[in-house]
């Protein structure tokens, strides 16, 4: 019987296992990688082709007249915005306008009393030497409206009850009482008694007719007047912002601009009739007037302003000048306080030395509706607040032993 024999341990197996391992390690997947990115293509190196003068030429015209074309509808917007905001936002030169309203009815007081004794000669029946009782030289009188003076010009009594009649009208006028009843009323009786005699009147008169149809459609009676007090007692016909209130101050500042227009008109067209004239440009035109017995009122004074010739020509060319520049002297508040202190001292120049009140009263008048709002409203409350002063300061020792 042989003995057993001894084998040897199998070496193998570890190996296999080790082979195992690395198989299974080496059949694992690998991870997907992305895929490359596509190569960039080459930069052209290749150029437009430049393009001719004639098409740089019509770009750059077509962009300039694009840049002007949205520079003016820009403009257009700014303006259109800015006149909707003026027409609609507030009546302008309320107190301007009042002042015209009292400086109007002085104007016909102080004519009327002026004539009053000389009345029935100058516009009644001892004016029929003249012809106008039997054919008026004026259109006006025969218009039905305007034709109560004409019609009562051989009456004297009916004439006299007229006359007096538009002198109370002138009072309520000055006073702003119920205004949009007397303003029709004094305006047809006014204009029928101004063109009654064609010989005695000047170019106020026709100023203060043109200026009393433009207040129909304005409000000179919102201040300063018994108008404006029963207003603040009872209010507005009208709510504000409604319909018929932003009508009646589009239609108030449409009648102030037709205003201004109207004696920016008449003083630039009468500084160029004047400037065509030999008398005015050799400088002595107004010696002229000032040395006749119709213009020269006051001959003592007339002599002692027209004594010095440079002077004379002074006045003369700068009455020009003054007219002319006053509606571009309006456009900027220090111009325009030259200006109005100029056309002022013009005026009153010609009421005084030519005897001409009441034009240059209707001028002075008008020409207040170029002062601001704010300006009259500090005038009046300084005036106020110095008249209560006054009214509660002691009595002097001088009055009181009076």
């Amino acid at each position: 019987m042989s003995a057993p024999v001894r084998t040897a341990p199998r070496k193998s197996e570890p190996k296999k296992k080790d082979t195992a391992r690395s198989s299974t390690t080496t059949t694992a997947p690998a991870p997907v990688s992305p895929p490359p990115a596509p190569a960039p293509e080459p930069a052209r190196t290749d150029s437009p082709p430049p393009r001719s003068f004639l098409t740089r030429l019509l770009t750059f015209a077509s962009s300039m007249i694009g840049g002007l074309w949205a520079m003016v509808l820009s403009a257009v917007d700014r303006i259109s915005a800015f006149v909707g905001d003026w027409l609609f936002n507030g009546k302008k030169a309320l107190y301007g306008l009042a002042v015209t309203r009292i400086l109007f009815g002085v104007t016909a007081i102080g004519l009327l009393a002026a004539n009053f004794s000389t009345r029935l000669y100058t516009f009644g029946s001892g004016s029929a030497w003249n012809g106008e009782l039997a054919e008026p030289v004026s259109d006006f009188p025969k218009i039905w409206v305007f034709s109560a003076f004409h019609a009562t010009m051989g009456n004297d009594v009916l004439y006299t009850a007229l006359y007096l009649l538009l002198g109370v009208l002138a009072v309520l006028f000055v006073l702003g009482w119920r205004f949009r009843i007397v303003l029709p009323i004094f305006f047809c009786l006014w204009v029928g008694f101004i063109e009654a005699n064609d010989m005695v009147g000047d170019q106020g008169d026709n100023m203060f007719r043109i200026a009393l149809l433009l207040l129909f459609f304005a409000d000179p009676a919102a201040r300063w007047s018994l108008d404006a007090r029963r207003r603040a007692r009872a209010g507005e016909w009208f709510p504000p912002n409604s319909q018929p209130a932003l009508l009646g101050t589009m239609f108030h500042n449409l009648a102030l601009v037709a205003l201004t227009a109207q004696v920016c008109f008449v003083y630039a067209s009468g500084a160029l009739y004047k400037a065509g004239g030999s008398p005015w440009e050799e400088g002595y035109a107004v010696y002229n007037p000032l040395q006749t017995a119709r213009f020269g009122t006051w001959p003592v004074l007339s002599d002692l302003v027209t004594t010095w010739g440079p002077m004379v020509t002074i006045a003369s060319w700068g009455s020009i000048i003054l007219q002319v520049a006053f509606p571009l002297m309006l456009l900027t508040r220090p111009t325009r306080l030259i200006g109005l202190l100029g056309i002022l001292s013009f005026h009153i120049g010609i009421a005084v030395l030519m005897g001409l009140p009441w034009f240059s009263l209707t001028m002075i008048a008008i020409d207040s509706i170029f002062i601001r709002d704010r300006t009259w409203a500090r005038l009046s409350a300084g005036t106020k607040r110095r008249w209560q002063e006054a009214k509660a300061a002691p009595p002097t020792p001088a009055l009181a032993e009076g």
